[in-house]
């Protein structure tokens, strides 16, 4: 009884936000730029860049390592950088220009951010010829080094990388930047701190680099909110809870280890168990949509009537989508 209580008194928390207004995109997409690149085999690429600050344009790492040639292109002139600043483990590099006279966007907090805060991006999805906006809500942040990867429920594809995803107000907080493989796939982005900190760094002119990103290393090397996405989209439950029972003894302050955990638990018959896990995250993340949906499946698969009714109409409550989500899971495993 515990989480209807939790449900009951904070479900009016969740920002209610309208999508930015025309004009707030359209200046925004002043600032956004196409990146170009050039493969040492000849070949072409195509991403998404940002300006950070004076002359400064943020983009992928990914786009840029180890190509031939590199220029960005905005309002029918082209560009080529002078230096760059990089961080490669992040994927995250800043390109500095001579005379980019384009405005700067405003760089927000991404240590604030909030579970289904609403977002948008601006990038280049598929390479059109202008900026594409995009919208959605921040799904999941998961701890990495001194920040947080911000996951959201915006798709992007090819193009796309580098794209810069903005909050209610278009200030900036993440970086589009990977996704996880096959269908359902989930988009992250890297946080706007690293962005901060990197503008601080000496700069180098080499396009050439070694170290893999963090997202790029051998499965078993990347971080956990990676390697459980496959086994809990695939159903391996066994799996899943083998590499989440590590993240939580790893990471015992990442409550999003617990909810895999639960989830792992509940679909191998393990309800008390996973009860407890769900109720830990629900702990520190009193919003989190899918653990209480977890839960509702778990009143579910022990009978509770009404329970599970309760719960639809708490989540109901909190957005018509999350109660028809709720009625879609209740039909397919617990997940």
């Amino acid at each position: 009884m515990r989480y209807l209580l939790v449900l009951s008194t904070l479900w009016f928390a969740l920002p209610v936000l309208a999508e930015p207004s025309v004009d707030l995109t359209y200046q925004l997409k002043a600032s956004v730029a196409k990146v170009h690149v050039v493969t040492k085999t000849g070949g072409h690429g195509v991403g998404t860049g940002v300006v950070v600050a004076k002359d400064m344009v943020a983009t992928n790492c990914h786009i840029l390592a180890n190509a031939k040639g590199v220029n960005i292109t905005k309002f029918g002139d082209s560009f080529a950088p002078v230096a760059l600043k990089a961080d490669w483990k992040h994927d995250l590099c800043i390109m500095r220009f001579e005379y980019l006279d384009l405005k700067p966007v405003t760089l927000g907090d991404s240590e604030s951010l909030q579970y289904e805060q609403e977002m948008f991006s601006i990038g280049f999805p598929g390479g059109p010829p202008k900026p594409q906006v995009t919208f959605g809500k921040i799904k999941a942040l998961y701890p990495l080094d001194d920040s947080m990867i911000v996951r959201t429920n915006a798709s992007f594809i090819m193009g796309a990388s580098g794209s810069p995803v903005f909050d209610a107000e278009g200030k900036l907080i993440a970086i589009s930047t990977f996704k996880s493989p096959g269908r359902g796939a989930y988009f992250y982005n890297i946080p706007v701190k690293w962005v901060k900190a990197l503008l601080e760094t000496p700069e180098t002119t080499q396009l050439q680099s070694d170290i893999l990103p963090f997202w790029d290393a051998p499965l078993e090397a990347r971080p956990y909110f990676m390697q459980v996405v496959l086994p809990y989209q695939q159903g391996e439950w066994s799996t899943l809870e083998k590499i989440a029972q590590q993240w939580v003894s790893k990471e015992p302050n990442t409550f999003e280890a617990y909810y895999y955990l639960g989830v792992a638990q509940a679909n191998l018959g393990n309800n008390v168990e996973a009860e407890q896990n769900f109720q830990k995250v629900l702990a520190k993340q009193p919003q989190h949509i899918d653990t209480l949906i977890g839960l509702g499946l778990v009143a579910s698969h022990t009978g509770n009537t009404a329970e599970v009714a309760r719960l639809h109409a708490a989540l109901s409550a909190m957005g018509a989508e999350f109660g028809e989500e709720f009625n879609q899971a209740l039909t397919g495993p617990t997940q």
